[in-house]
């Protein structure tokens, strides 16, 4: 099997809700979103900070819908299924790569990612020149090394996709509503709902000085 990695400094998510009726308009017909209380389904925001990749340095903002994962036999449980419905990037050449290999929707202009750490957590702060896009702080808390499966679908014109995608690094992972979240109006965000989008995550995860390991795309 064909191993596509990805070194990174940062890597941190944030889970909010979001309504379902969204959800499903975002959604291919072959998924369905996954709810946390009844027509509140989950947007994920993830950022990347990737420092060693066969594209170069580049940071990555992505929107998604969370889905439900697809257990395989002597798999270990995906920790989350993602959707990616829209995709940030710093560079062209990374946006090139994500687009042939893993057909992600992306924004086709290059975007700026800025991360500052502080006491408190990672702060992420994405905006394409003077236009802000949307704000993610995602909080500190215990870490340990860890190596956790998640599974991302991706569709074209004619095909729909599914990749494993294991993420390892010294890892935190806590439910305890301390970061937020604020978004723009932008091209990015269009097919949001902003007032009705939670700015605090019910979940956050932060994965440091780590590796993002894709196997095969399959065709499902």
């Amino acid at each position: 099997m064909q191993l596509t990695k990805y070194g990174f400094e940062n890597a941190v998510a944030g889970f909010f809700e979001m309504p379902t009726n969204d959800a499903t308009k975002i959604l291919p017909k072959h998924l369905q979103s996954l709810e946390v209380q009844h027509q509140r389904s989950i947007l994920a925001i993830t950022a990347f900070k990737f420092t060693e990749t066969e594209v170069g340095s580049y940071s990555e903002i992505v929107l998604s819908v969370i889905v439900p994962p697809r257990v395989e036999p002597n798999r270990p449980v995906p920790n989350a299924a993602f959707y990616p419905f829209m995709v940030g990037v710093t560079t062209a050449e990374s946006r090139t790569h994500a687009i042939e290999r893993w057909h992600l929707p992306h924004y086709m202009r290059n975007i700026d990612i800025d991360f500052s750490k502080s006491e408190q957590g990672l702060l992420v702060q994405v905006y394409e020149k003077d236009k802000p896009i949307l704000d993610l702080h995602v909080t500190d808390f215990s870490k340990e090394p860890e190596r956790l499966l998640f599974n991302a679908f991706t569709i074209d014109q004619e095909d729909k996709f599914k990749v494993n995608i294991f993420m390892e690094g010294n890892h935190s992972e806590h439910e305890e509503e301390t970061g937020s979240l604020k978004l723009y109006p932008h091209e990015m965000t269009q097919g949001l709902d902003l007032d009705d989008v939670s700015t605090i995550p019910f979940r956050e995860q932060w994965f440091q000085e780590g590796l993002q390991t894709f196997e095969e795309l399959e065709t499902i």
